[in-house]
């Protein structure tokens, strides 16, 4: 078992992380944090993760702060992997723009790694407006 792994007393790792978010940000956004979190880690909890839908941008007006997402992400990613040692990283692909994603932190300096990473990305990106055509031109819906 790496550091990384290694849960602080009796709690789980995603726990420890929270304990020092709990620290680290403002009252507020950890709340706010909170309130994104808990269903995700109640269906964790529960394994019942494949029937909970969630949204990070919302696309609204009550979107989350850059920081806050990434958080939310981090907490998300320590809970299913039981590491403390997630990244978030931002990849530059050509047809989407920017991308984050959550990784380890052994992929996250890895540069041939987040080459691989953003070209997977771009094939799937490619194959959904594919799709997306196909359905448009069979009268079928195109919101996916």
């Amino acid at each position: 078992m790496s550091d990384s792994e290694i849960p602080h007393g009796d709690g789980r790792p995603v726990d420890v992380y929270l304990d020092l978010l709990r620290i680290r940000m403002d009252t507020e956004d950890y709340r706010l944090l909170m309130r994104v979190v808990e269903p995700v880690l109640e269906a964790i909890d529960e394994e019942r993760l494949s029937s909970l839908d969630f949204a990070l941008d919302s696309g609204g007006g009550d979107e989350l702060p850059q920081e806050v997402r990434d958080e939310v992400a981090l907490v998300i990613a320590t809970a299913v992997t039981g590491r403390l040692d997630n990244e978030v990283v931002e990849l530059d692909v050509d047809d989407t723009g920017p991308v984050r994603i959550v990784t380890d932190a052994n992929t996250a300096s890895d540069p041939v790694r987040l080459g691989e990473i953003a070209d997977y990305i771009k094939e799937r990106h490619r194959q959904t407006e594919e799709l997306r055509g196909i359905a448009e031109v069979s009268g079928l819906p195109t919101d996916f």
